[in-house]
Formats: C-alpha cells, sequence, structure tokens
C-alpha cells in the first residue's frame, strides 16, 4: 500500500524501532551488492509480541530478480534464529499475487482470507499466510 501522508510513514518506522528495541529484529533497507544502490526494504517485524512478519517491498524496476525472495528467506531464518517457536506470517492483500508467490516460496500456507478491514476500496480482500497454524491470538496480532 503507498502512503498518502507521512503520519502513515512515521507510524511505519516507528513499528520498525519498537521491533528492533523488543525483538532484535527488524526492518531492512535493501541494497544491491554491486552498487549498493538502494531498491526496497524488508526483513521480519515482531507484531503484538506473538508473530514475526516477514515484509519485501522492492522497487519496480527490480522485480523479476529474486530480490524479494532472497530478502524474505533472509529474515525468516533470522527471526527463526531469534525466536523458532514464534510463527512468520505474510501479510498481503489478495490481488498482490507476485507477493503470495514469495510466501509459497518460502514454505508459508494460506491460514486466513477475509475482507481487509478499514481497507477504503471495501472489495479488497486480506491473505495472512504462516509456517503453522495460528492461535486465535496469533491471527489477531497479524490483523492487528
Amino acid at each position: 500500500m503507498r502512503h498518502t501522508d507521512p503520519e502513515t510513514t512515521i507510524r511505519m518506522m516507528e513499528r520498525w524501532e519498537r521491533s528492533w528495541s523488543d525483538a532484535g529484529l527488524g526492518s531492512w533497507v535493501a541494497r544491491l551488492r554491486d552498487t549498493g544502490e538502494v531498491v526496497g526494504n524488508g526483513g521480519c517485524t515482531l507484531l503484538g509480541g506473538a508473530v514475526w512478519n516477514i515484509g519485501y517491498r522492492i522497487a519496480g524496476d527490480h522485480h523479476g530478480q529474486g530480490l524479494a525472495t532472497e530478502l524474505a528467506q533472509a529474515g525468516v531464518e533470522r527471526a527463526r534464529a531469534i525466536a523458532p517457536d514464534r510463527p512468520v506470517i505474510a501479510y498481503l492483500v489478495e490481488h498482490n499475487h507476485a507477493s503470495a508467490r514469495v510466501a509459497g516460496k518460502l514454505g508459508l500456507d494460506l491460514v486466513h482470507r477475509a475482507p481487509d478491514a478499514g481497507n477504503p476500496d471495501p472489495g479488497v480482500v486480506r491473505l495472512v499466510y504462516a509456517d503453522r497454524p495460528l492461535t486465535p491470538e496469533q491471527l489477531a496480532a497479524a490483523l492487528a
């Protein structure tokens, strides 16, 4: 989702900072190895103290090169090293087929499908993929 106001970006960055502080892991900046060019961000962020949310955002001109998968795999590996008992989830919208393919490559399975609460487009459907079944509390943390 594109941010349309600075407050949304600030809240996202505060969530990342909180995850680094509370769990020792959060979102990373993604750079190309050969040039150092910033091409996106991703990693695992702790949600509600209950689940790792794997995120991967890569600039459009770098799609299709496996960067999102590589970034996501690194995040999952680190999250499992830090807290292997905490589920890893991917939180995405149904029309984002590329993101769903990355979740599948990570071995995540679809565990939740419902209208995307709070989305200005009432037709958007939210999907949650996870590496294991989620408790009601873990699903609530994923959807918060």
